[in-house]
């Protein structure tokens, strides 16, 4: 019966495949007519043009790779990637049709680093002499950071500015497993690792307190003194604005100098316009700017690749979303046989994740540094297993704003022992020997087990810390001293030496050129990914069902993470950032 029923499962679903298949091709080659007309056409500008930059996407990394298949379907990407945004920055501040640059209600999603490097961009745009206006009907605090920038900004009349500082806020669990009966069995080291402390307690430990107000205080630290350099505003000045809430409403903003004036939408377009002595600017929108503008050639015949790595770390082939080791490798080895290839940066965003993974990938980096300089270019976090396979660079460059560290290591097994006895449930085992079962998620968690997990990640933590000692050329007990689980800012991690420079992208570029001896060079970027119907089927399924884990809250996803460890063993270490944490 099961052999039926299998048969009928694979027949049925080849038909569906089939069927899909069809309909996407129909689609493809009438659209594909439609696409031919605009391939490859410049978008037009007239004098004095305004380029509008109101994305409404994230920033990431890197934009999504577009497919064929994807362009015919006319599935617009999901995010925007710097390593399009900043090169048509830099291309608009020497084009002489480009007058400037208005910033117009954009939602600044995309994390805080990313911000940070989209603002440096807009104000070397500013330096070539020409102007930027921001308006919104209304900035969050990331929005009138990256608006802050202006020559002039302003908000609807009737809108405001929140400017408050940065919050972190963490959920404790430890009563709430008590009363619930389900509850996670936690082995760590590092009295920093506070990945787990949620289900250990019910309060936030000293030294978890600590390293979130530091690395806070940093980070806000760096948001004032961009704000303010661009506002003439003295630091002391802002902070009390915050503490104030004096963007609190239009007028409040204003008497505070936070913004030049208020405008509806129409006049501010009015405003724009006056510039230029004109009843009507001409503006184009940046997205279609950047489309055509929004790629670095460069020249010659070196290059330097740069292979992004953005997401967490798991134990298998990973995507555009993922870090697994098979596509890294794959994608190391590539550009490990390429003699053009002078020179890789690294550009990581990732809290890090499975502890074999990062180690099969930190081997492959570095076998291939032996032959190519290797910059990481850390965004807005690369901890945990994201620094592990940093350890090794030539040179590492975070942002001032990147979170980063959290070296150390742990393990989460669920557990509904208590839960099962509740409600009548009994589980049954028979062995052949006394170690074969190992755990079950019905039974407590066994000292022979938890001495084994233990073990395992002592292990991994002396692995981890000589991988960072041998390549930041520090002796172990240095790295011991700094790790633990201890989360940093960028700042920090420069000061005790985790990190060689602060700054962005273009500053690990201009490093890797250094170290490579190249002045002339093209950018090539890694991983690559398939255009075939596998990979459009996983982005078209991509909200509930194959990203389902990327947007589950941490709490839930430390749940997954431990199914996936009953199920694989190599997801059963995690060297990963102790919570997903949203500074706000």
């Amino acid at each position: 019966m099961s052999f039926f029923k299998n048969l009928i499962s694979s027949a049925l679903g080849t038909f569906i495949a089939i069927g899909l298949l069809f309909v996407f091709m129909l689609v493809f080659f009438a659209g594909s007519v439609a696409l031919m007309d605009e391939e490859g056409k410049a978008v037009e500008l007239k004098e004095n043009t305004v380029l509008v930059l109101d994305m409404n996407r994230p920033v990431q990394d890197r934009e999504p790779q577009s497919f064929s298949f994807a362009s015919a379907l006319e599935i617009e990407p999901e995010a925007y990637g710097l390593n399009t945004i900043i090169p048509a920055i830099e291309n608009a501040a020497e084009d002489d049709l480009v007058a400037g640059i208005s910033i117009e209600n954009i939602s600044a999603l995309g994390g805080i680093s990313n911000m940070h490097t989209l603002r440096k961009a807009l104000t070397a745009f500013k330096e070539s002499g020409k102007f930027i206006y921001a308006y919104a009907d209304y900035y969050s605090q990331l929005d009138y950071y990256l608006a802050s920038v202006a020559d002039s900004i302003f908000v609807h009349p009737e809108g405001a500015i929140d400017l408050r500082g940065l919050s972190a806020e963490i959920l404790y669990y430890k009563s709430a497993q008590e009363k619930s009966g389900i509850r996670m069995e936690v082995i760590r080291n590092g009295k920093y690792k506070s990945a787990v402390e949620p289900y250990l307690d019910d309060y936030m430990s000293k030294e978890n307190r600590t390293q979130i107000q530091s690395f806070l205080d940093d980070i806000w630290g760096t948001l004032l003194g961009d704000i303010a350099t661009s506002r003439a505003l003295g630091k002391k000045e802002l902070d009390k604005h915050a503490d104030d809430l004096a963007g609190g409403n239009a007028q409040k903003a204003m008497a505070a100098a936070l913004i030049d004036g208020t405008a509806t939408r129409r006049s501010y377009k009015e405003k724009l316009a006056s510039r230029f002595d004109t009843d009507e600017v001409e503006t184009t929108n940046f997205a279609d700017y950047m489309a055509v503008a929004g790629r670095k050639k460069g020249k010659g015949a070196n290059r330097i690749a740069v292979l992004y790595a953005q997401g967490e770390i798991i134990y298998g082939e990973g995507g555009a979303e993922m870090i697994g080791q098979e596509k890294m490798i794959k994608a190391l080895k590539k550009i490990g046989k390429k003699k053009n290839i002078k020179a890789v940066v690294l550009r990581i965003n990732s809290p890090g994740g499975s502890a074999l993974a990062s180690e099969l990938i930190w081997e492959e980096i570095a076998h291939l540094r032996k032959t190519k300089k290797v910059v990481v270019s850390m965004g807005n976090v690369a901890a945990s297993g994201g620094y592990y396979i940093a350890a090794n660079a030539h040179e590492i460059v975070a942002e001032p704003t990147t979170i980063t560290g959290s070296i150390g290591v742990w393990g989460v097994l669920p557990n509904v022992n208590r839960l099962s006895k509740r409600w009548g449930i009994n589980a049954e085992q028979v062995v052949t020997n006394k170690q074969a079962l190992q755990y079950s998620p019905f039974e407590p968690l066994p000292n022979s087990t938890r001495n084994e997990i233990k073990a395992g990640i002592n292990q991994v933590y002396q692995t981890f810390l000589t991988r960072v000692a041998d390549g930041r050329g520090m002796t172990k007990d240095e790295v011991h001293k700094i790790a633990q689980g201890r989360v940093w800012s960028g700042i920090e991690a420069k000061a005790i030496g985790l990190v060689d420079h602060l700054g962005g992208l273009d500053l690990a570029l201009e490093r890797a050129a250094a170290l490579a001896e190249i002045e002339d060079y093209r950018l090539t970027t890694y991983p690559k990914f398939d255009d075939d119907l596998e990979s459009i089927l996983e982005g078209l399924l991509g909200g509930p069902f194959g990203k389902l884990r990327t947007q589950l809250p941490p709490e839930i996803s430390l749940w997954v993470q431990g199914i996936e460890a009953l199920e694989n063993p190599a997801n059963q270490l995690q060297t990963r950032l102790p919570y997903t944490l949203n500074v706000n």
